[in-house]
């Protein structure tokens, strides 16, 4: 059959709307004999039967191979060229204490961007030597905190925040590790929400005034200078922006040396990820020696020795492990007009949306989806999978192709999610925002319990107060009492 006019050029009909592209995809994602697919050695309907609808699922064993690899593949690139790497989980992508757990034991160290991730970071054990502190914006707690906690490392985001940390320091009697996060001016080919290296943007400094700002934190005793940070955007398939970023940087870096030691260069993350069979990222290890060649041919050039280089990535190695499960609703088949061709569409409702996933409605994010239940011999047709939310824009998946006989009531998933998801949650049209569950060698187990009906009343003190009196009201006889419970399981 031909392809739908509607659809993008990049996407292809696909030659079984069943099969799963294996870039996009968990590793361990199969079907059974049943044709129902299998993750974690888990099937999904079990996953349903356990947990409900929707439900964010991570493949723990391809989670922490991911971490292990990015590691590996940055540690040895630089070791070839003589110096040392060191990678920082972006805890933005998704932070939990188990997910904390998983990337030290895989050797990594942790960014957090507020006191919410750092706490979460320590309450899951991790030593606060091994992270580090983000953000423009931070306040003087959250500041105090991670000082007092001894966070290894304070990124500083701009001028007025030196005098700050240099209080902080000072005031629990600490000599605190600081980086200077600049803006290098190289942009990543990326969507203009993410790019982060603009020079009119909230993040960093003008790199030009750098030795003035370090100058400024080297007067400091309460502060360690150790080295510049940048970060130029998210989601880049190739090597060649941090390239560019890091010989930007080498220039500064030389001229700072003068002035003190410069023991580190911090390059940032945003690698990105392959979320549908038209996305071809670098692979990590091409990326990690390109980067490692160019900063080391540059430091010689300079005639300077190479610092111990650190990156920061989050998607990458999260994004791919996860998926989300959803319930089909409705379908609804569109006739539209494409450009004088009558063609249609069919959307697919599901039991989510935009509060569980909002990056297609922020960034017009592309994403792949696959009926999960079952397996069909239904010619496939051009599909957008909608959420329940009053909005127009509320869409999860904006094009790709399922069997023709999707139907209300199948269980639908959706791939690489499991960055910026959950993390980017919400409680829109007072949905409850999903469990977050881990699969391996056959068994699942939660990491994060799904709320409830009552979470979301428990907040609002007028319907505490409802309670209450609803309560008396029932034992003299008038109205029910108990608030109504969620269907959705707790923690088991």
């Amino acid at each position: 059959m031909p392809d739908n006019p509607l659809a993008p050029a990049w996407l292809q009909l696909p030659v079984d709307a069943n099969a799963f592209a294996p870039q996009v995809w968990p590793a361990t994602l199969s079907r059974d004999a049943d044709g129902v697919a299998v993750i974690g050695g888990v099937r999904v309907d079990k996953l349903v039967a356990d947990y409900g609808t929707p439900l964010y699922v991570l493949d723990e064993e391809y989670v922490r191979s991911r971490a292990e690899r990015v590691r590996r593949s940055f540690t040895e690139a630089f070791e070839r060229v003589g110096t040392a790497a060191e990678v920082y989980y972006a805890g933005k992508a998704f932070l939990s204490t188990d997910i904390a757990r998983w990337m030290t034991e895989a050797g990594l160290r942790i960014d957090v961007a507020s006191g919410g991730e750092l706490a979460v970071a320590l309450a899951a054990g991790v030593d606060a030597s091994r992270l580090g502190f983000h953000g423009n914006n931070k306040s003087d707690d959250e500041l105090d905190r991670a000082v007092a906690a001894g966070v290894g490392t304070i990124v500083i985001d701009s001028e007025q925040e030196i005098a700050r940390v240099a209080s902080a320091a000072s005031t629990h009697g600490r000599r605190q590790r600081v980086r200077l996060r600049v803006r290098t001016g190289v942009h990543a080919h990326t969507h203009d929400f993410l790019a982060t290296a603009h020079e009119d943007q909230k993040f960093g400094v003008a790199l030009g005034d750098a030795e003035r700002l370090v100058a400024d934190i080297r007067s400091h005793s309460s502060l360690e200078f150790v080295g510049l940070h940048c970060h130029i955007g998210s989601q880049i398939f190739g090597a060649d922006g941090f390239a560019e970023s890091a010989a930007r940087l080498v220039a500064v870096h030389a001229r700072l040396l003068a002035g003190g030691p410069v023991p580190e260069l911090n390059l940032g993350g945003g690698f990105g990820i392959a979320y549908t069979d038209a996305d071809r990222p670098d692979r990590i290890e091409d990326l990690a020696h390109r980067v490692a060649q160019v900063l080391a041919a540059e430091c010689e050039a300079a005639q300077i020795p190479l610092p111990t280089v650190a990156f920061e990535p989050g998607r990458y190695i999260v994004g791919p492990a996860g998926i989300t499960l959803y319930t089909v609703g409705t379908t609804k088949p569109v006739a539209l007009d494409a450009d004088g061709t009558a063609a249609q569409r069919l959307y697919v409702s599901v039991d989510g949306g935009m509060s569980d996933n909002a990056r297609t409605a922020l960034y017009g994010a592309d994403y792949s989806t696959r009926v999960l239940g079952r397996t069909s011999g239904a010619d496939p047709v051009l599909v957008r999978v909608a959420g329940k939310h009053c909005e127009s824009g509320d869409i999860v998946v904006n094009d790709d192709y399922l069997p023709g006989d999707v139907a209300p009531g199948d269980l639908l998933g959706v791939a690489a999610t499991g960055a910026y998801c959950w993390a980017l949650s919400s409680n829109y049209n007072y949905l409850a925002r999903p469990a977050v569950v881990a699969v391996r060698d056959g068994g699942s187990r939660m990491l994060v319990r799904g709320e409830t009906v009552d979470d979301l009343l428990a907040r609002d003190l007028g319907a505490r107060h409802s309670a209450v009196a609803a309560g008396t009201a029932a034992h003299d006889g008038g109205a029910p009492g108990p608030l109504g419970r969620s269907r959705r399981k707790e923690a088991l």
